[in-house]
């Protein structure tokens, strides 16, 4: 089963048995004051800058976020899906919780998307899994519901359930399903990674879906997070994960991502390795 997002002239395709490509996660204004200050401006230089340094170090595909305080996403998403268009042919991922504000930039993107994201609330695939139907997008769905993001395994793989049929009913295809396992912070909760970790290698085993993740949650608090951060993504290969939601400016990541690929059997003879290795 593949997962197929498209851009100008390309398409990503990833999927269990295919090598890991990378979601770009810079283009988000959490934590970052300056792009969040730019955004509240209407400005979209570091948005088009972030979006090409992050497709020159090998991000396939470029996620968009511009949901700060005083920002009408409304208006600004769909500006910043076309500037990110403008300087790079990669494909996108759309990311917001307004339906509106993901409409709109649905309609000036003429390319397949990756929407983020569901949850297994009632309200959000009511809102969501209508605007994935129609446009024929692929869609990031959440292992919480309304009760919160649960601690145990089962719990999580129940809500996956839950969406995987919802999204049948709707005739959703099971590769336009993306699962985020969700990675909470390891320093207050020891047992935080390896319930993700378990809960992907369950949903990859039972249910064929492809996975991804925002990997840099696990290292909160910690020193040395990029460390923490490369050697949970090739952890997380081994058990399932396709797609993670990271950055691609980490120092050793994509080697390790190779590496890791190579050693769990999803690139084959090592082509994808030893292209690297050349480069």
């Amino acid at each position: 089963m593949e997962t197929v997002i498209t851009g100008k002239d390309c398409e990503v395709k990833f999927g269990l048995d295919l090598p890991t490509v990378i979601i770009a996660e810079r283009i988000n204004p959490t934590g970052r004051k300056a792009l969040a200050e730019e955004l509240k401006q209407g400005k979209l230089d570091m948005v088009k800058e972030d979006a090409k340094a992050q497709a020159q170090a090998g991000a396939e595909i470029i996620d968009i976020n511009v949901g700060a305080v005083g920002v009408d996403e409304v208006d600004l998403l769909p500006k910043a899906v076309k500037a990110v268009m403008e300087v790079v042919p990669n494909p996108i991922c759309i990311d917001s919780s307004n339906p509106k504000a993901l409409a709109a930039a649905m309609e000036v993107c003429p390319y397949k998307v990756l929407i983020n994201s569901v949850t297994g609330e009632e309200k959000s695939m009511e809102e969501m899994m209508p605007l994935v139907k129609e446009s024929g997008s692929a869609l990031v769905c959440l292992a919480c519901d309304d009760a919160g993001i649960p601690n145990e395994v089962e719990k999580r793989l129940e809500i996956a359930k839950k969406i995987i049929d919802k999204a049948d009913s709707l005739g959703i295809k099971r590769e336009d399903l993306v699962f985020d396992c969700l990675v909470m912070t390891n320093s207050t909760d020891s047992n935080s990674g390896k319930v993700t970790l378990e809960t992907m290698r369950r949903l990859t085993s039972e249910y064929g879906v492809a996975t991804t993740m925002g990997a840099s949650n696990i290292s909160f608090g910690m020193p040395n997070r990029d460390l923490l951060n490369i050697h949970f993504i090739t952890m997380s290969i081994i058990n399932g994960l396709c797609a993670p939601i990271t950055d691609p400016l980490i120092e050793g990541l994509r080697p390790a991502m190779r590496a890791a690929d190579f050693l769990a059997g999803r690139d084959p003879y090592g082509m994808k390795y030893i292209t690297d290795y050349r480069k």
